[in-house]
């Protein structure tokens, strides 16, 4: 498809949006590579600025590209997906199984009191120690997200010793620390960024981020870790797998499992 086909029953604006999509591919564009004009784009497959925008617009909802005001559309840079699923994996072994690069930023590796909060999402006593971990998680050296988490104290001894910098915290507690996780729970809600978060993430106070909250709990139902984790709204997406039954009921899935 080399123009616009104007016997096709497909609308402008979508022959258009597979005409630079088929660009893009052709041309070996990157994240951050600067596409062609509205102008040009208007003159080159000879439609209005109406049919260029609309489909323009379309493709900067689907995350493929970026329209800055002033300066011209760019490449989006590619999102990093969180598949709330049937396996319970982390971030680090997410980002692993897509060829990419993370390292995480270990900001506070302390052990502190449980307050009300963390007691009860972790059924413990108001007060007991436990070990609280906040990372910046840096994706092929751009910030993707900051995650506070908090275990019991006796679920993984020594914890505070270890360096978490390049190793999966949950290969780490199965693999030393003997804990078997089982299953989880998890939750996704759409947030601006504080300061202080914004701050970390390289983005502006207000900003979009997605915050994922969750807890993890081993073979013998008890609630290992719990963290918040918030996540650049423009780097990040969260993917979900549903499945229907043949009479026609959605299948109920067991609690939850994830990825980051």
């Amino acid at each position: 498809m080399w123009g616009i086909d104007r016997t096709s029953p497909l609308p402008f604006y979508h022959q258009l949006k597979q005409l630079i999509l088929a660009d893009i591919k052709d041309r070996g564009l990157a994240p951050g590579d600067r596409l062609r004009g509205d102008h040009e784009l208007s003159a080159r497959y000879d439609v209005s600025r109406t049919v260029v925008r609309q489909a323009l617009s379309e493709l900067e909802t689907e995350g493929v590209l970026e329209r800055v005001k002033g300066r011209g559309t760019y490449l989006a840079p590619q999102r990093t997906s969180e598949r709330l699923v049937q396996s319970l994996t982390g971030l680090y072994e997410d980002v692993a199984a897509r060829g990419s690069h993370l390292r995480s930023e270990v900001r506070r590796l302390e052990v502190v009191p449980a307050d009300e909060q963390v007691a009860s999402e972790l059924r413990i006593a108001v007060g007991a120690s436990v070990v609280l971990i906040e990372r910046l998680r840096f994706v092929d050296d751009e910030p993707w997200a900051l995650v506070i988490g908090q275990l019991p104290v006796d679920v993984a001894p020594g914890l505070t010793e270890e360096d978490l910098t390049h190793q999966s915290l949950y290969a780490l507690l199965e693999q030393k620390y003997g804990v078997v996780l089982q299953h989880g729970t998890r939750s996704v809600e759409a947030s601006v960024a504080s300061g202080e978060v914004a701050a970390s993430l390289g983005i502006d106070e207000g900003d979009a981020v997605l915050v994922l909250r969750s807890t993890v709990y081993d073979d013998d139902e008890r609630p290992v870790e719990m963290f918040v984790a918030y996540h650049r709204g423009d780097r990040s997406r969260f993917e979900v797998d549903l499945t229907r039954n043949a009479d026609g009921r959605s299948e109920r899935q067991p609690l939850m499992r994830i990825t980051v």
